[in-house]
């Protein structure tokens, strides 16, 4: 697919996220990349908070196989920031087993560790294998770049036991990895003379490594596919037979070069030379690394180019050019103490960037807490607006916005919609006698009356003074007239007493009913049977005219 323009799949950030994850499945990285990152952008666009974190860990999780290490870290802290923001612990556990692996590129060992133990608590509070699985996996990477293979294969076994048998990817990462573990402990046990030990690995670590390759030809992934040839190559020199070493690295590298993966290829180059060097062919093994030395070096590969230089100091000693092999012994050295200060510079870069998103993120919780309370405090308004300060019931202007509602509704669905206005009997008097306070406390018990005693579906409204509305939806004008004769006994039949000693209140109501042509004309017609009823006595309904 193209990755230039704006297609269809532009518009739909699922789309993008499963294109970019079918990109990362093939090995294509970079289109992975480049999808994922705008998945990340249209989610954000619409508010999908959890889209748009799982889309940066995707982006983050194929910029590290690129070669953009402090990019896929920045990118994972902003999913895992996101993620938090939603409670969704098992997208920052995923997020965390992600960031582990470009902090150890870097040599953030102890940042990466850091990164895995929190994964692992959450892995073991959720009870999930698969999660604890790749936490096993990550942490066995991580020892083993910090040179402890016993507890990296330790962590690797753990990963293992745990690994879903049909999940093709996971299984084949634990058994390239403890494949790798293999290339470089074998030689380890054998200079400690344990050959035995030795050989019974060897034999272990070759089906791992078939085995992978199975499955990275079976999923058709070239990535997988060139790494794991790599390491069955190296065991395989290591088992002695280097004519199919050489060709089994050959092919890796092949692969590599096909696929623009640049530091597989000067990998698989070294790994040539080394196999010569096992061979004892020291000359022309020097010329292999001559030239994997200036493509890491051009690369920036640092801790690649170190082991070069160590090798050809190595091969140089063996040849008899002792001026060379201190040369290149030299230049090992003053690597590796760049190396230690480009890690503290990568921590203090990675810092003072993780403070900034910190401050960014608080920023934006800011600006939405702000803007939450504006929407808060517009509602309010709004809702005060339409609101009766005295009773709590709707108010004039509430009730106007809504009985064009309620009439439009019973003229599409053709049921009855019937209006009622109650005013209370001799109102002044109740003021005269008792008290404006008094007369408050009348209105505020009526409103409250009202509202207990009609159904969930009606509005019940203070015009205003001592006059209030109650709308019923869905019956006609004999079963609202039954009702507000209800209404109208509740009001009589009420301990009014016990807010004032000697008190009575009653009220008088005119009902009518929609008849489907001018809404506006309703409320009229209801008022002027409530006067009909105040004439006729008070303290009755009257629903005809």
């Amino acid at each position: 697919m193209s990755t230039s323009g704006v297609t269809e799949a532009d518009r739909r950030p699922a789309s993008l996220y499963d294109e970019a994850e079918a990109a990362r499945q093939r090995g294509d990285y970079r289109a992975g990349v480049t999808l994922a990152r705008r998945a990340a952008e249209f989610s954000a666009e619409r508010g999908d908070v959890a889209g748009q974190a799982s889309a940066l860990r995707l982006a983050a999780n194929q910029l590290l196989r690129v070669g953009e290490q402090e990019a896929a870290i920045t990118a994972c802290t902003q999913a895992a920031g996101l993620f938090e923001s939603i409670g969704d612990e098992r997208g920052i556990c995923e997020t965390l087993t992600v960031q582990a692996i470009p902090f150890n590129d870097l040599g953030l060992h102890e940042e990466a560790l850091d990164a895995l133990d929190r994964a692992r608590r959450i892995a073991q509070r959720l009870d999930d294998r698969a999660l604890l699985y790749w936490v096993h996996n990550r942490t066995g990477v991580v020892h083993a770049a910090m040179g402890d293979l016993a507890a990296s294969n330790e962590c690797l076994r753990h990963a293992l036991a745990v690994v879903d048998p049909g999940d093709d990817e996971a299984r084949f990462c634990v058994l390239n990895n403890l494949g790798d573990n293999a290339v470089f402990r074998i030689p380890q046990l054998r200079e400690l003379g344990r050959e035995a030990e030795a050989e019974e690995l060897l034999e272990i670590a070759l089906g791992h490594v078939r085995t992978a390759l199975e499955l990275a030809q079976a999923a058709n992934h070239p990535y997988r596919q060139s790494i794991v040839l790599d390491n069955y190559g190296m065991l395989m020199a290591h088992r002695g037979d280097y004519g199919e070493a050489f060709t089994l690295v050959e092919n890796s590298r092949m692969i590599a070069l096909a696929h623009g993966y640049r530091s597989l290829e000067s990998a698989a180059l070294q790994h040539q030379a080394q196999i010569r060097l096992l061979r004892g062919d020291c000359a022309i093994a020097v010329l292999g690394l001559l030239e994997a030395l200036e493509r890491v070096t051009e690369a920036k590969e640092k801790p690649m180019t170190m082991a070069i230089h160590l090798q050809l100091s190595q091969a140089y000693e063996r040849i008899g050019d002792f001026k060379a092999a201190l040369a290149h012994y030299r230049s090992y050295h003053a690597l590796e103490r760049e190396a230690h200060n480009d890690v503290a510079a990568v921590r203090a870069r990675m810092m003072v960037h993780l403070f900034e998103l910190d401050n960014a993120r608080l920023e934006a919780d800011n600006a939405r807490l702000e803007s939450e309370l504006h929407r808060m405090r517009s509602a309010e308004l709004e809702q005060q607006a339409l609101t009766d300060a005295l009773t709590g019931l709707a108010n004039r202007r509430a009730a106007d916005q809504r009985l064009p509602e309620m009439a439009a509704l019973a003229d599409a669905t053709g049921r009855p919609f019937c209006l009622a206005i109650a005013d209370v009997d001799h109102f002044k008097l109740v003021n005269d006698r008792y008290g404006h306070a008094a007369g408050d406390d009348v209105l505020r018990r009526i409103g409250a009356l009202l509202r207990e005693h009609v159904r969930g579906i009606d509005l019940v409204a203070r015009l205003g003074g001592e006059e209030f509305l109650i709308a019923f939806e869905g019956v006609d004008l004999p079963e609202a007239a039954h009702l507000a004769e209800k209404l109208r006994l509740v009001v009589a039949n009420h301990d009014w007493s016990a807010l004032q000693p000697g008190l009575a209140v009653t009220v008088s109501i005119g009902v009518a009913e929609h008849d489907h042509g001018d809404p506006a004309l309703l409320l009229p017609r209801a008022d002027a049977r409530l006067y009909a009823a105040k004439r006729a006595g008070r303290n009755r309904v009257t629903a005809a005219d």
